[in-house]
Protein backbone atom coordinates (compact mmCIF):
# COMPACT_ATOMS: atom_id res chain seq x y z
CA UNK A 1 0.00 0.00 0.00
CA UNK A 2 0.77 3.27 -0.70
CA UNK A 3 -0.52 7.12 0.53
CA UNK A 4 -1.67 9.37 -2.52
CA UNK A 5 -0.05 12.42 -2.21
CA UNK A 6 -2.92 14.61 -0.40
CA UNK A 7 -2.56 12.75 2.51
CA UNK A 8 0.84 14.74 3.56
CA UNK A 9 -1.70 17.17 3.91
CA UNK A 10 -3.10 15.95 7.29
CA UNK A 11 -0.23 13.36 7.91
CA UNK A 12 -1.42 12.41 11.36
CA UNK A 13 -4.82 12.51 11.17
CA UNK A 14 -6.01 10.84 8.00
CA UNK A 15 -5.30 7.08 7.26
CA UNK A 16 -3.36 6.28 3.57
CA UNK A 17 -5.60 4.79 1.34
CA UNK A 18 -4.34 1.64 -1.62
CA UNK A 19 -3.20 2.89 -4.71
CA UNK A 20 -6.55 3.58 -6.46
CA UNK A 21 -8.49 3.83 -3.37
CA UNK A 22 -11.31 6.55 -2.68
CA UNK A 23 -11.93 8.94 0.16
CA UNK A 24 -15.45 7.40 1.99
CA UNK A 25 -17.20 8.43 4.83
CA UNK A 26 -19.50 6.43 7.43
CA UNK A 27 -23.18 8.28 7.50
CA UNK A 28 -25.28 7.46 10.47
CA UNK A 29 -28.54 6.55 9.29
CA UNK A 30 -30.00 5.97 12.38
CA UNK A 31 -31.14 3.24 15.07
CA UNK A 32 -34.08 0.75 14.82
CA UNK A 33 -35.43 -1.34 17.21
CA UNK A 34 -35.68 -5.33 16.59
CA UNK A 35 -34.68 -6.36 13.15
CA UNK A 36 -33.16 -4.26 10.62
CA UNK A 37 -32.87 -5.40 6.49
CA UNK A 38 -30.80 -4.02 4.16
CA UNK A 39 -31.88 -5.28 0.61
CA UNK A 40 -30.46 -4.89 -2.59
CA UNK A 41 -29.30 -6.67 -5.96
CA UNK A 42 -26.28 -9.22 -5.89
CA UNK A 43 -25.80 -8.96 -2.08
CA UNK A 44 -22.92 -9.71 -0.32
CA UNK A 45 -21.70 -9.94 3.52
CA UNK A 46 -18.31 -8.86 4.97
CA UNK A 47 -16.51 -7.14 8.45
CA UNK A 48 -16.68 -3.54 9.41
CA UNK A 49 -13.52 -3.11 7.94
CA UNK A 50 -12.36 -1.29 4.75
CA UNK A 51 -10.87 -4.33 2.58
CA UNK A 52 -12.30 -7.03 4.34
CA UNK A 53 -13.12 -10.40 2.38
CA UNK A 54 -17.20 -10.60 1.74
CA UNK A 55 -19.16 -14.01 0.59
CA UNK A 56 -22.14 -14.02 -1.07
CA UNK A 57 -25.90 -13.77 0.42
CA UNK A 58 -28.35 -15.90 -1.28
CA UNK A 59 -31.17 -13.34 -1.74
CA UNK A 60 -32.23 -9.55 -1.89
CA UNK A 61 -32.31 -9.14 1.56
CA UNK A 62 -30.79 -9.20 4.61
CA UNK A 63 -32.76 -9.16 8.19
CA UNK A 64 -29.93 -8.48 10.90
CA UNK A 65 -31.39 -9.19 14.50
CA UNK A 66 -30.75 -7.61 17.57
CA UNK A 67 -29.74 -10.27 20.42
CA UNK A 68 -27.84 -10.70 23.44
CA UNK A 69 -23.67 -10.89 22.59
CA UNK A 70 -24.58 -8.94 19.44
CA UNK A 71 -26.18 -9.43 16.45
CA UNK A 72 -27.91 -12.57 14.44
CA UNK A 73 -28.64 -13.81 10.82
CA UNK A 74 -31.13 -16.04 10.11
CA UNK A 75 -32.08 -16.65 13.45
CA UNK A 76 -28.58 -17.88 14.12
CA UNK A 77 -25.53 -15.31 15.48
CA UNK A 78 -23.11 -13.65 13.91
CA UNK A 79 -19.44 -14.10 14.29
CA UNK A 80 -19.11 -10.18 14.53
CA UNK A 81 -20.97 -7.54 16.42
CA UNK A 82 -21.57 -5.65 13.39
CA UNK A 83 -22.40 -6.73 9.28
CA UNK A 84 -21.41 -4.33 6.76
CA UNK A 85 -23.73 -5.30 3.39
CA UNK A 86 -22.41 -4.89 -0.27
CA UNK A 87 -24.52 -4.82 -3.58
CA UNK A 88 -23.66 -6.39 -6.45
CA UNK A 89 -21.35 -4.00 -9.04
CA UNK A 90 -23.60 -0.67 -10.07
CA UNK A 91 -26.10 -1.62 -7.86
CA UNK A 92 -27.35 0.20 -4.74
CA UNK A 93 -28.91 -0.57 -1.41
CA UNK A 94 -32.48 0.46 1.14
CA UNK A 95 -32.12 0.52 3.93
CA UNK A 96 -34.23 2.49 7.00
CA UNK A 97 -36.21 3.87 3.76
CA UNK A 98 -33.57 5.53 1.59
CA UNK A 99 -31.64 3.88 -1.33
CA UNK A 100 -28.14 4.30 -1.00
CA UNK A 101 -24.95 4.08 -2.97
CA UNK A 102 -22.10 2.26 -1.30
CA UNK A 103 -22.13 -0.51 1.80
CA UNK A 104 -24.37 -0.47 5.18
CA UNK A 105 -23.30 -1.53 8.25
CA UNK A 106 -25.75 -2.85 10.99
CA UNK A 107 -24.36 -2.71 14.19
CA UNK A 108 -25.60 -3.45 17.85
CA UNK A 109 -25.56 -0.35 19.61
CA UNK A 110 -26.88 0.74 22.94
CA UNK A 111 -29.62 -2.17 22.64
CA UNK A 112 -30.50 -1.02 19.12
CA UNK A 113 -29.56 -1.83 16.06
CA UNK A 114 -27.31 1.55 14.20
CA UNK A 115 -26.91 1.73 10.46
CA UNK A 116 -24.31 3.62 9.20
CA UNK A 117 -23.81 4.01 4.98
CA UNK A 118 -20.33 3.94 4.21
CA UNK A 119 -19.85 5.63 0.90
CA UNK A 120 -17.34 7.36 -1.08
CA UNK A 121 -17.02 11.07 -0.29
CA UNK A 122 -17.90 12.38 -4.16
CA UNK A 123 -21.03 10.51 -4.25
CA UNK A 124 -21.84 11.37 -0.79
CA UNK A 125 -21.87 15.00 -2.28
CA UNK A 126 -23.90 14.58 -4.73
CA UNK A 127 -26.53 13.67 -2.62
CA UNK A 128 -25.62 16.57 -0.05
CA UNK A 129 -25.70 18.50 -2.96
CA UNK A 130 -29.34 17.92 -3.87
CA UNK A 131 -30.48 18.04 -0.35
CA UNK A 132 -29.32 21.06 0.62
CA UNK A 133 -29.10 23.72 -1.87
CA UNK A 134 -31.49 23.68 -5.23
CA UNK A 135 -30.11 22.15 -8.05
CA UNK A 136 -32.08 24.55 -10.09
CA UNK A 137 -29.48 27.12 -9.15
CA UNK A 138 -26.61 28.58 -11.06
CA UNK A 139 -23.64 25.95 -11.76
CA UNK A 140 -21.40 28.39 -10.01
CA UNK A 141 -22.89 28.58 -6.84
CA UNK A 142 -23.35 24.55 -6.81
CA UNK A 143 -19.59 23.95 -6.99
CA UNK A 144 -19.37 26.61 -4.45
CA UNK A 145 -21.68 24.38 -1.99
CA UNK A 146 -20.18 21.40 -3.53
CA UNK A 147 -16.64 22.49 -2.16
CA UNK A 148 -18.29 23.42 1.27
CA UNK A 149 -19.87 20.26 1.79
CA UNK A 150 -16.62 18.62 1.13
CA UNK A 151 -14.76 20.55 3.26
CA UNK A 152 -17.02 20.54 5.81
CA UNK A 153 -17.34 16.29 5.69
CA UNK A 154 -13.72 16.07 5.69
CA UNK A 155 -13.23 18.41 8.78
CA UNK A 156 -16.01 16.19 10.88
CA UNK A 157 -14.33 13.04 9.58
CA UNK A 158 -10.90 14.08 11.33
CA UNK A 159 -12.60 14.80 14.39
CA UNK A 160 -14.31 11.62 14.58
CA UNK A 161 -11.93 8.99 12.91
CA UNK A 162 -12.51 5.83 14.89
CA UNK A 163 -16.01 6.76 15.86
CA UNK A 164 -18.52 4.13 14.05
CA UNK A 165 -19.80 7.10 11.91
CA UNK A 166 -18.59 10.31 10.92
CA UNK A 167 -21.17 12.47 10.65
CA UNK A 168 -25.21 12.46 10.86
CA UNK A 169 -27.89 12.79 7.55
CA UNK A 170 -29.94 15.67 9.43
CA UNK A 171 -29.31 19.66 9.65
CA UNK A 172 -27.14 18.80 12.94
CA UNK A 173 -24.32 18.02 10.22
CA UNK A 174 -25.49 17.57 6.48
CA UNK A 175 -28.65 16.75 4.91
CA UNK A 176 -27.99 13.72 3.12
CA UNK A 177 -31.01 12.22 1.28
CA UNK A 178 -29.28 9.27 -0.34
CA UNK A 179 -30.26 8.54 -3.97
CA UNK A 180 -33.21 10.01 -4.51
CA UNK A 181 -31.24 13.83 -3.69
CA UNK A 182 -28.96 13.19 -6.22
CA UNK A 183 -29.34 14.92 -10.23
CA UNK A 184 -27.11 16.00 -13.15
CA UNK A 185 -26.67 19.15 -12.10
CA UNK A 186 -25.08 17.83 -8.49
CA UNK A 187 -23.03 15.21 -9.72
CA UNK A 188 -21.64 17.34 -12.45
CA UNK A 189 -20.82 20.47 -10.22
CA UNK A 190 -18.96 17.84 -7.68
CA UNK A 191 -17.37 16.32 -10.49
CA UNK A 192 -16.16 19.79 -11.41
CA UNK A 193 -14.14 20.22 -8.22
CA UNK A 194 -13.54 17.15 -8.05
CA UNK A 195 -11.44 16.81 -4.26
CA UNK A 196 -11.15 20.74 -3.72
CA UNK A 197 -10.96 21.55 -0.28
CA UNK A 198 -10.89 24.79 1.67
CA UNK A 199 -7.80 24.80 3.88
CA UNK A 200 -5.88 27.06 6.25
CA UNK A 201 -2.34 25.74 7.36
CA UNK A 202 -2.88 22.56 5.49
CA UNK A 203 -5.80 21.75 7.26
CA UNK A 204 -9.91 21.38 6.22
CA UNK A 205 -11.57 24.56 7.63
CA UNK A 206 -14.79 24.83 9.18
CA UNK A 207 -16.92 25.43 6.14
CA UNK A 208 -20.18 26.53 7.64
CA UNK A 209 -23.01 27.29 5.37
CA UNK A 210 -26.63 28.35 5.80
CA UNK A 211 -29.60 29.49 3.47
CA UNK A 212 -29.71 33.36 4.01
CA UNK A 213 -27.79 35.77 5.92
CA UNK A 214 -30.14 38.89 4.95
CA UNK A 215 -27.17 40.85 3.88
CA UNK A 216 -24.32 40.40 5.96
CA UNK A 217 -22.65 37.17 7.44
CA UNK A 218 -22.04 36.46 10.98
CA UNK A 219 -18.43 35.96 12.48
CA UNK A 220 -17.17 32.32 13.98
CA UNK A 221 -17.08 34.13 16.72
CA UNK A 222 -20.76 35.24 17.42
CA UNK A 223 -22.75 32.48 15.66
CA UNK A 224 -20.66 29.92 16.91
CA UNK A 225 -18.88 30.72 20.58
CA UNK A 226 -15.40 30.68 17.95
CA UNK A 227 -13.22 32.80 16.53
CA UNK A 228 -12.49 31.16 13.43
CA UNK A 229 -10.95 34.12 11.38
CA UNK A 230 -12.26 32.37 7.99
CA UNK A 231 -15.82 33.24 9.43
CA UNK A 232 -15.48 37.12 9.27
CA UNK A 233 -18.66 38.93 8.99
CA UNK A 234 -18.73 39.99 5.45
CA UNK A 235 -21.40 41.69 3.31
CA UNK A 236 -23.43 40.29 1.17
CA UNK A 237 -26.00 40.56 -2.10
CA UNK A 238 -28.82 38.01 -0.27
CA UNK A 239 -30.62 41.17 1.55
CA UNK A 240 -31.81 42.24 -2.07
CA UNK A 241 -33.96 39.35 -2.30
CA UNK A 242 -37.41 38.89 -1.22
CA UNK A 243 -36.61 35.96 0.21
CA UNK A 244 -34.43 37.45 2.81
CA UNK A 245 -37.21 38.73 4.87
CA UNK A 246 -39.64 36.87 7.22
CA UNK A 247 -42.45 38.07 9.92
CA UNK A 248 -43.50 36.12 12.73
CA UNK A 249 -46.65 36.72 14.76
CA UNK A 250 -46.25 35.56 18.29
CA UNK A 251 -49.22 35.00 20.68
CA UNK A 252 -49.41 35.90 24.44
CA UNK A 253 -50.03 32.08 25.10
CA UNK A 254 -46.91 31.43 23.22
CA UNK A 255 -44.95 33.25 24.70
CA UNK A 256 -45.92 32.44 28.41
CA UNK A 257 -44.76 28.51 27.30
CA UNK A 258 -41.28 29.52 25.88
CA UNK A 259 -40.44 32.01 29.18
CA UNK A 260 -42.50 30.30 31.52
CA UNK A 261 -44.39 33.11 32.52
CA UNK A 262 -46.99 35.92 31.17
CA UNK A 263 -44.82 38.39 28.77
CA UNK A 264 -46.16 42.17 28.95
CA UNK A 265 -43.15 43.07 26.94
CA UNK A 266 -40.59 41.29 25.12
CA UNK A 267 -37.62 43.46 25.04
CA UNK A 268 -33.99 42.64 23.26
CA UNK A 269 -32.09 42.91 26.07
CA UNK A 270 -28.11 42.80 23.41
CA UNK A 271 -27.20 42.32 20.17
CA UNK A 272 -23.98 41.22 18.08
CA UNK A 273 -22.03 44.12 16.15
CA UNK A 274 -23.62 43.01 12.72
CA UNK A 275 -27.15 43.36 14.93
CA UNK A 276 -28.19 40.05 15.55
CA UNK A 277 -30.02 39.16 18.83
CA UNK A 278 -27.97 37.44 21.56
CA UNK A 279 -30.06 37.86 24.52
CA UNK A 280 -34.61 38.44 25.07
CA UNK A 281 -35.95 39.87 28.44
CA UNK A 282 -38.95 39.88 29.54
CA UNK A 283 -39.78 41.65 32.91
CA UNK A 284 -37.28 40.19 35.23
CA UNK A 285 -36.79 36.76 33.00
CA UNK A 286 -33.76 36.71 30.44
CA UNK A 287 -33.81 34.29 28.37
CA UNK A 288 -30.41 34.02 25.42
CA UNK A 289 -31.19 33.78 21.82
CA UNK A 290 -30.17 30.75 20.70
CA UNK A 291 -32.47 28.73 23.46
CA UNK A 292 -35.60 31.44 22.18
CA UNK A 293 -35.10 30.08 18.66
CA UNK A 294 -34.53 26.33 19.44
CA UNK A 295 -38.04 26.67 21.47
CA UNK A 296 -39.85 28.54 19.33
CA UNK A 297 -38.54 26.74 15.86
CA UNK A 298 -35.78 27.05 13.79
CA UNK A 299 -38.04 27.15 10.79
CA UNK A 300 -40.08 29.45 12.51
CA UNK A 301 -37.50 32.15 14.21
CA UNK A 302 -35.45 31.50 10.73
CA UNK A 303 -32.97 33.58 12.14
CA UNK A 304 -31.28 35.63 15.23
CA UNK A 305 -31.93 39.18 12.56
CA UNK A 306 -34.36 40.43 13.83
CA UNK A 307 -36.72 43.09 15.64
CA UNK A 308 -39.21 43.05 17.96
CA UNK A 309 -42.75 44.84 17.21
CA UNK A 310 -45.08 45.17 20.57
CA UNK A 311 -48.69 44.72 20.48
CA UNK A 312 -50.81 48.08 19.62
CA UNK A 313 -53.20 46.53 21.74
CA UNK A 314 -54.24 44.26 24.65
CA UNK A 315 -54.41 40.43 23.19
CA UNK A 316 -52.44 41.69 19.88
CA UNK A 317 -49.41 38.86 18.96
CA UNK A 318 -45.88 40.08 19.41
CA UNK A 319 -44.63 40.39 15.97
CA UNK A 320 -40.79 39.52 14.94
CA UNK A 321 -39.88 41.08 11.59
CA UNK A 322 -36.53 39.48 10.54
CA UNK A 323 -33.94 38.70 7.52
CA UNK A 324 -32.00 35.78 7.29
CA UNK A 325 -32.82 32.03 7.67
CA UNK A 326 -29.46 30.03 9.23
CA UNK A 327 -26.85 31.34 11.68
CA UNK A 328 -25.40 33.51 9.09
CA UNK A 329 -21.59 31.84 9.35
CA UNK A 330 -19.63 30.98 6.35
CA UNK A 331 -21.66 30.67 3.02
CA UNK A 332 -24.91 32.02 2.64
CA UNK A 333 -26.61 30.04 -0.10
CA UNK A 334 -28.86 32.37 -1.67
CA UNK A 335 -25.53 34.94 -1.86
CA UNK A 336 -23.60 32.31 -3.81
CA UNK A 337 -26.66 32.33 -6.30
CA UNK A 338 -26.78 35.94 -6.70
CA UNK A 339 -23.23 36.68 -6.98
CA UNK A 340 -22.85 33.59 -9.94
CA UNK A 341 -25.48 35.18 -11.05
CA UNK A 342 -23.62 38.55 -11.16
CA UNK A 343 -20.87 36.55 -13.39
CA UNK A 344 -18.91 35.34 -9.95
CA UNK A 345 -17.16 32.05 -10.24
CA UNK A 346 -17.42 30.12 -7.52
CA UNK A 347 -13.50 30.14 -6.48
CA UNK A 348 -14.24 33.83 -6.29
CA UNK A 349 -17.78 33.27 -3.97
CA UNK A 350 -15.76 30.63 -1.84
CA UNK A 351 -13.14 33.61 -1.25
CA UNK A 352 -15.45 36.48 -0.01
CA UNK A 353 -17.06 34.00 2.41
CA UNK A 354 -14.47 32.24 3.35
CA UNK A 355 -11.84 35.08 3.45
CA UNK A 356 -8.24 33.78 4.09
CA UNK A 357 -8.93 30.20 3.27
CA UNK A 358 -6.99 28.24 0.47
CA UNK A 359 -8.72 26.49 -2.05
CA UNK A 360 -6.56 23.00 -2.59
CA UNK A 361 -7.19 20.13 -4.91
CA UNK A 362 -5.84 17.38 -1.94
CA UNK A 363 -6.81 14.35 -4.43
Amino acid sequence: MRPPAWTCLFPVLLLPLSAGAEETVRIDMGTQEGTAAVSGRGLSLGPDVDEGEFAPWAGEQVEVTLAPGGVWLRGEPSPREAVRVRAGEGETLTAAGRSVRGEVVVRANKGRLQLVNVVTLEQYLAAVLGSEMPPSFPEEALKAQAVAARTYALQKKLEALGQPFHLGSSVLHQVYGGLAREEARTRAAVKATHGEVLTVELAPIEAYFHASCGGRTESGQSALGRPLPYLASVPCTCGRTPQAFWELALPAAELKALFGTEVKKLEVEERSATGRVQGLRSGGRRMDAVSFRQKAGYTRVKSLWFDVVQPRKKGQPVVLRGRGYGHGAGLCQVGARTYAEDGWDYRRILGHYYPGAELQRIY
